[in-house]
C-alpha cells in the first residue's frame, strides 16, 4: 500500500505534468501571476475582439447531432450588407485548448481572420464543444460527466460536420477550410466521410496532424510515458480547465519556485522563431479554453500506438461498439483525389513531426501543395509576426487560384 509521501509525490508529479499542457499558451519568460490574468468574460467573441477592431460580426448557433450547442461567428469587412457582392466562404477551425479567438490575437495585419476578411472572404469561425464560445447542450450541464464524454472523433464527425453544413446551407456555397493543429486532425478525419467532404471546395492545413507516432516534445512524451491521461480519467476528472480556481492556483504555485517555467513553449511545441513574447499577457486573457480528458486520452493513444483511428475503449467494448477488437482506422485514401489541399509545415515543429507528416502524405491520393518553413515551430503558423508574408499570402494565393473571388 502506498505511503502518504509516495501518494503526495505522485500527486505532485501529476500536477506538475498537467501544467505542461497549459504551457503551450505561455511565453519564454512566463511573467506575472496566472490567476491575475484570468479575465471576467461577459462579452461575445464579436463584442470582445471583432467589432472593436472595425469589422462586421454576427453570432450564430449550431446544434450537433448529439445535442451540443456550438458558437459560430461570421466576420467580414467592407459594406455591411453581405448580399451586395459575392464573397467566398472560409471556415477557420482552431486547435487544442484554443477557441475561435485564436485567429484574432495579433494585430489586424498579422491575424489570419482579419487578413482574409480584408481580402474579401466571408469568414466563419468554428468553436468546438467545451470551449468558452460553445459551452451549451440541449439537455446536459457542463457539470455532468456525460457532457465531457467526447474526443476529437466527435469534434470531427459531429462538430465539424454540423458547422460545415450550417455554413454551406447559409451561404449556398461550398466552403474553403483552414485548420490549425487539432483543426487539421478533425478535417482529415471528417473529409474521409463523403457526406461532409462534398460541401468543401478546398482546404489549407497549418501544422497537419493525423499520425503522432514520432512526436518529439519532451514534456508531452513524459506525460504519455507516465500515462497521465489514464490517471486523470481514473481520478474521475472529465474536464481539463486551466482557468478554474484550482487549476490557476496549482499553476501559480508550481511556477513560483517549484517548477522551471522558462521556455516551456519550446519544450511543448518546438522552437518558435517568430512568436511575439511581448503579447503573452494578452494571449493569456483569451487562452486556454477547456477540453475533455477523453480527448487527451485519445491523442495519447495515437502517440502510443502510431495509429489514426477511432477511440480505443478496450477489447470488449470495442467489440460491442465497432464489431472488432481494435478501433477502425480513418482511411486517408478516402479523401477525394479531386479535393485541392494546401499544407504548411515547419522544421521545428515538435508536435507535427516530419516523419508523421510524410506518413500522412503517403496515404493521401491527392497531391497537396506544400509550404515548408525550416525555422517555424507549431505556434508560428498561427501567431508569427511574419506569418503574413511567410504563410498567409500563400493561402490567399491558393484560394484565389481556384477561381472563386470577391469583387471587394
Amino acid at each position: 500500500m502506498p505511503t502518504s509521501r509516495s501518494a503526495a509525490t505522485a500527486a505532485a508529479t501529476a500536477a506538475a505534468t498537467l501544467l505542461s499542457l497549459f504551457a503551450v499558451f505561455s511565453a519564454a519568460d512566463f511573467p506575472g501571476n496566472i490567476s491575475s490574468r484570468r479575465p471576467q468574460h461577459n462579452l461575445s467573441l464579436c463584442e470582445e475582439l471583432i467589432r472593436p477592431s472595425g469589422y462586421h460580426c454576427s453570432e450564430h448557433t449550431v446544434q450537433t447531432k448529439d445535442g451540443h450547442l456550438l458558437g459560430l461567428q461570421r466576420v467580414w469587412s467592407g459594406p455591411e450588407n453581405l448580399t451586395s457582392e459575392p464573397r467566398p466562404p472560409v471556415l477557420l477551425q482552431h486547435g487544442l485548448f484554443m477557441g475561435g479567438d485564436a485567429w484574432f490575437l495579433n494585430s489586424n495585419n498579422q491575424s489570419l481572420g482579419f487578413i482574409l476578411a480584408d481580402h474579401g472572404f466571408d469568414i466563419w469561425i468554428g468553436n468546438v464543444r467545451g470551449t468558452r464560445w460553445s459551452h451549451g447542450h440541449v439537455s446536459l450541464s457542463e457539470k455532468d460527466k456525460e457532457y465531457w464524454d467526447w474526443s476529437w472523433e466527435e469534434l470531427a464527425l459531429y462538430d465539424l460536420a454540423g458547422i460545415i453544413s450550417y455554413v454551406y446551407l447559409t451561404t449556398n456555397s461550398k466552403i474553403y477550410y483552414v485548420g490549425h493543429s487539432q483543426g487539421t486532425l478533425m478535417s482529415l478525419a471528417a473529409f474521409t466521410q463523403p457526406d461532409i467532404v462534398k460541401m468543401v471546395d478546398a482546404a489549407a492545413l497549418l501544422c497537419p496532424i493525423s499520425y503522432l507516432e514520432h512526436i518529439s516534445s519532451p514534456l508531452v512524451l513524459r506525460m504519455v510515458s507516465i500515462h497521465l491521461d489514464e490517471m486523470i480519467l481514473a481520478m474521475g476528472i472529465h474536464q481539463l480547465n486551466f482557468r478554474s480556481d484550482v487549476g490557476a492556483t496549482i499553476m501559480d504555485s508550481l511556477c513560483d519556485g517549484h517548477l522551471d517555467c522558462n521556455d516551456m513553449l519550446s519544450s511543448i511545441t518546438g522552437k518558435n522563431c517568430c512568436f511575439n513574447n511581448s503579447r503573452v499577457d494578452f494571449y493569456l486573457e483569451h487562452e486556454p479554453h477547456p477540453s475533455s480528458s477523453k480527448n487527451i486520452n485519445h491523442l495519447f493513444q495515437m502517440i502510443r500506438k502510431g495509429t489514426f483511428s477511432r477511440y480505443d475503449y478496450g477489447v470488449w467494448k470495442n467489440i460491442r461498439k465497432y464489431g472488432s477488437s481494435k478501433p477502425p482506422a480513418f482511411d486517408l485514401s478516402l479523401i477525394p483525389e479531386s479535393l485541392p489541399i494546401w499544407m504548411g509545415y515547419g522544421g521545428n515543429d515538435a508536435l507535427a513531426d516530419l516523419r508523421d507528416f510524410q506518413h500522412t502524405l503517403k496515404e493521401l491520393n491527392c497531391k497537396p501543395q506544400l509550404l515548408y518553413l525550416d525555422s517555424y515551430g507549431h505556434v508560428d503558423f498561427l501567431l508569427s509576426i511574419k506569418a503574413m508574408e511567410d504563410v498567409y499570402d500563400h493561402i490567399i494565393g491558393f484560394f484565389r487560384s481556384l477561381g472563386k473571388s470577391s469583387s471587394y
